[in-house]
């Protein structure tokens, strides 16, 4: 198999040749945790797990992957003055409503989540590396790039350096050199907490945002690494930003950069600014958390999604779909087999560029054919189509039998719910063998006013959650 990716930088489809043979090694632009997630922020994560499973799954490889905590900002800082709490303590809430957001749609944890604050030290040496070769300069407290000094500038998005605005992150654009430079480093304000700012050799301050990335990775990846990903919105200023000042001490730095698109609502990009959110602690509220996934999934990571309730029903509606065969197939050869072989035509769709859409039709297709084996009481293709369909779902997240997906994604609460309506069954059962229907009524009765459907089946009672 080869892999070909979408590489922002070059603009082109490339084969993925990973830097060490057998490892692959990513970093993903984290939250800025200034608030909870909605989907358009937790996209960029799920696109970059299924990622991360297909270089596992279909390629082999042992995956380090990387994605960082924002935690220091001025957005943070804003708002928590805003609610009159500590901006740490804010920061905090958010990162533990985004790690939240990540578990509930099955992302999983990265092998390293940095934190910003906790790296401030990396980021003072490279911005004394950045000073001793000539591409920094300190003004006042504040440390800036010097674009001008670094003849690539603008390499990663394609433009000129004379076509572009002036950075937007001072006040006092008089103190740069060039109105396009941009901070690494910003001096202590008056009326800032002292606890948002840290000394270094040009007085105490805090990291321009640009400048924690670059550390962070070289941190935990190295002078180069194989992919570096995150949101459109990122590429520029963010991606060129961290280019530069990498490149500019000597690093490689990503070899790959690979973008996702942006989920729209009323064909604007969602925001927090513009209020067109959709938080995903809501949205689990209308679909189950694994349907959510499989909505975000299914388009390609490159196209936008325009979200909206019908979208989002029609794709709960499909995963359904799925999860019946999954299931059906399951009662008759039960849960313990090994996953199977995909499907050829799934495993070429996902090495073209990660092609989803074509991948979840291959699965369509599987399910399909498997419905029909099981109709006509052909177990051997059930049961091969049952394995090559759980396959194919475990590279996308997706396998309905992953305990991940029970209760929403907690398992210690999928078990006790299960044993809860098993035993709820089993007493039905027993009322129904000593022939007191209305107490088998009633039993199924009462489950149904909790939410839970109960179908009778040749192998016995069937249930699931109502939708």
């Amino acid at each position: 198999m080869s892999l070909r990716l979408y590489d922002t930088a070059a603009r082109a489809v490339r084969d993925f040749t990973p830097l060490r043979a057998g490892q692959a090694s990513m970093y993903v632009c984290g939250l800025t945790v200034q608030g909870p997630p909605h989907i358009g922020h937790v996209r960029a994560a799920l696109v970059f797990d299924v990622l991360r499973r297909w270089l596992e799954r279909g390629h082999g490889l042992d995956v380090t992957l990387v994605r960082n905590v924002t935690d220091i900002d001025d957005k943070i800082l804003a708002k928590a003055a805003e609610h009159g709490v500590p901006w740490w303590g804010w920061a905090y809430e958010n990162e533990r409503a985004c790690t939240r957001a990540y578990d509930v749609l099955g992302i999983r944890p990265p092998t390293y989540e940095p934190r910003a604050t906790g790296h401030v030290t990396d980021m003072v040496e490279l911005m004394q590396r950045l000073l001793d070769g000539g591409h920094a300069y300190a003004v006042d407290g504040d440390v800036y790039f010097d674009v001008r000094s670094f003849p690539e500038y603008g390499a990663l998005t394609g433009q000129k350096l004379a076509d572009l605005q002036p950075a937007d992150d001072v006040v006092d654009a008089a103190r740069k050199r060039d109105p396009r430079d941009f901070a690494l480093w910003k001096a202590h304000k008056d009326g800032e907490p002292e606890t948002a700012s840290w000394p270094t050799p040009w007085g105490r301050g805090r990291p321009g945002w640009h400048l924690e990335c670059s550390a962070m990775a070289e941190r935990y990846l190295g002078p180069e690494f194989d992919i570096h990903g995150g949101g459109l919105d990122l590429r520029f200023p963010h991606h060129e930003n961290e280019q530069a000042q990498s490149r500019a001490v000597g690093d490689a730095f990503a070899q790959y950069w690979v973008h996702n698109s942006w989920v729209t609502l009323g064909g604007e990009k969602m925001s927090k600014s513009l209020g067109n959110t959709a938080l995903v602690d809501e949205v689990v509220k209308r679909v189950r958390p694994v349907e959510l996934r499989y909505y975000l999934a299914s388009p390609h990571y490159r196209s936008t999604i325009e979200f909206t309730d019908e979208a989002l029903q029609e794709a709960a509606a499909g995963y359904r779909r799925i999860e019946s065969f999954v299931q059906r197939a399951t009662e008759r050869f039960g849960a313990d087999g090994d996953l199977g072989t995909r499907e050829a035509a799934f495993d070429e769709a996902m090495d073209d560029d990660l092609g989803t859409p074509a991948a979840i039709a291959v699965v369509h297709a599987a399910v399909r054919s498997g419905n029909t084996a099981l109709d006509r009481g052909d177990d051997a293709e059930a049961e091969k189509a049952l394995g090559s369909v759980r396959a194919m779902l475990d590279v996308l997240g997706l396998d309905p039998l992953d305990p991940a997906w029970a209760a929403g994604g907690d398992e210690k609460l999928a078990d006790v719910t299960d044993g809860l309506v098993q035993l709820a069954l089993e007493q039905r059962q027993a009322a129904r063998a000593r022939k007191d229907f209305a107490a088998a009524d009633a039993v199924r009765d009462q489950l149904a006013a909790l939410g839970v459907v109960v179908e009778d089946t040749p192998q016995g009672p069937r249930w699931e959650l109502a939708r």
